[in-house]
């Protein structure tokens, strides 16, 4: 693949000296970004929080990109109009979650990319639980395609020489650039599929899930609506077999009983049936109360599992994901659209994205992740993998440990990027596969601003597709490259914080105050 392999270790200078970038926002993301842009010699103007004037000044003179990565989508929205109202032509680079909110600002403003970092990050966590040779699986409408190391054959295309500065410059590659994969390997993307084991145990997780109730009140519906079929059927076999009924006069007869009205006629003769009959009417009075609990419980509740149909939860065959915010949620989509059964775990009961898992027919459990009985009830032993992919980094490693509590050998992905114990906790014990999301997305929104500054406006071909996101680097998908390893600093820490962990000067964690721009 062309681009994979090729030493570029040595950093190019910036493509421009006068215009610098514009990144706005104190998250972690941001503090990336900055730090990133900065190590690769780019002039930055962080602001974390500006109002009005304050973004005008940072704008005065026209920047080469400015990039939006605040945390909520109200403030991306607010400032993305704002900053294209003051530069009308500046390329804009802005992360938001919600989809109608970026397909509005795309088609509202032009030239402005909106960046999803659960988005970017759900292939290679789908790629992590369902296939551990692959790093990231995706299906892009016509099939699902896997991103998958390869060992290089001796007569493979010789790697390049190293580049010089200039060369480097002209060939449209970003300055944050590094390495490709390790050497000789190279990076395919390939087919995939499941093996036929893997989809017949998601078969007969599917099958073996129906009417299989997870939740109180569906169980209560299901035991009042079989007793009270299981009552009619017998009393209708005995009528028909007995008696010699017409099979429509015996059904009659039996509708009578569980009614609670009594047989049709009476049965000289037979004192037995008519005992019988009236103890299946006690008994299905009581069967029509846990059918009517269980009903209005359903009707007042989120119904969040189905007893029968797409909803149930799988029994085997399938990957549980602990978290429902956006990645938790982008993750149960990809899985779904590669075929493989998913059931989410989330322990608030307003979260905002439960309707929306509703309506996608995923089946979503009520509960705390970290929790082994809940684990245990979900059918872990039998499960591909479990996704620890909350926003409380703290609590994925709880729901981790607990995952290998219950089932030893289960592959275990985490969510990581914000929080300092994740890396700590893996060098004490070996939770499982972690992906740091703030990685990976400053990799990708770096890449969109220096491809854009070394491309040109009449690059805009050049602009990065995806990102792909292994243990210790990241790959991004650049047009006539192919997966390029892209180098972001592990720290937060843009040069603003003195050590990492002093007092800030700046920005709330990065350096520039509710309002000031910092050069880097």
């Amino acid at each position: 693949m062309p681009g994979e392999g090729e030493d570029a270790s040595a950093e190019a200078g910036p493509a421009t000296d006068s215009a610098g970038i514009v990144v706005i926002g104190g998250t972690t993301l941001a503090r990336r970004v900055c730090a990133s842009l900065g190590e690769s010699g780019h002039p930055v103007d962080h602001l974390a929080a500006p109002d009005d004037q304050e973004l005008r000044r940072a704008l005065a003179v026209q920047p080469a990109g400015v990039a939006v990565l605040v945390g909520d989508d109200l403030s991306a929205l607010r400032y993305a109009l704002a900053v294209r109202h003051v530069c009308d032509t500046v390329r804009i680079v802005v992360t938001v979650f919600d989809r109608t909110v970026a397909q509005q600002l795309q088609s509202l403003l032009r030239r402005c990319v909106t960046v999803s970092p659960a988005d970017l990050l759900a292939p290679t966590l789908a790629g992590l639980c369902v296939d551990p040779d692959a790093l990231a699986v995706w299906n892009d409408g016509r099939g699902a395609v896997a991103v998958r190391r390869e060992a290089e054959s001796p007569e493979a295309e010789p790697h390049e020489e190293r580049l010089s500065q200039e060369e480097r410059l002209a060939r449209g590659e970003g300055l944050s650039q590094r390495e490709g994969p390790p050497q000789g390997e190279r990076l395919v993307e390939t087919v995939w599929r499941a093996s036929p084991a893997a989809r017949r145990r998601a078969l007969l997780g599917r099958l073996r899930g129906q009417l299989q109730p997870h939740d109180a009140d569906a169980r209560l519906l299901l035991i009042g609506l079989l007793g009270i079929v299981a009552v009619l059927a017998l009393d209708w076999l005995w009528l028909v077999i007995v008696f010699h009924k017409p099979v429509s006069t015996a059904f009659l007869e039996a509708a009578r009983v569980v009614a609670g009205v009594g047989p049709a006629v009476p049965h000289d003769g037979h004192p037995g049936y008519e005992v019988v009959s009236g103890v299946a009417m006690l008994v299905t009075v009581g069967f029509t109360a846990l059918l009517t609990a269980g009903i209005v419980d359903r009707l007042i509740g989120p119904r969040l599992v189905g007893v029968l149909g797409p909803r149930v939860l799988p029994r085997s065959g399938h990957v549980i994901v602990v978290g429902l915010g956006q990645v938790g949620l982008r993750l149960c989509q990809t899985l779904r659209q590669l075929g493989v059964p998913v059931v989410g775990v989330e322990r608030e009961p307003a979260a905002p994205n439960l309707r929306l898992a509703r309506s996608m027919g995923i089946p979503v459990v009520l509960a705390h992740g970290e929790d082994r009985a809940v684990l245990a009830r979900l059918g872990l032993g039998r499960a591909r993998a479990l996704a620890a992919v909350g926003s409380h980094e703290l609590d994925n490693i709880a729901v981790a440990v607990a995952a290998h509590g219950v089932a030893p050998d289960i592959r275990v992905v985490l969510r990581a990027g914000e929080d300092e114990a994740i890396a700590e906790t893996r060098s004490l014990l070996p939770l499982g596969l972690t992906r740091d999301i703030t990685r990976t997305s400053a990799a990708y929104v770096t890449a969109h601003l220096t491809a854009h500054l070394t491309a040109g406006p009449a690059g805009a071909g050049a602009l990065p597709r995806r990102v792909v996101a292994d243990a210790d680097r990241d790959y991004v998908d650049l047009p006539g490259r192919g997966l390029v390893g892209w180098s972001v600093p592990a720290g937060d820490d843009c040069g603003h914080i003195a050590g990492g962990s002093g007092e800030p000067r700046g920005c709330g964690g990065c350096g520039a105050t509710a309002g000031d721009a910092v050069r880097t």
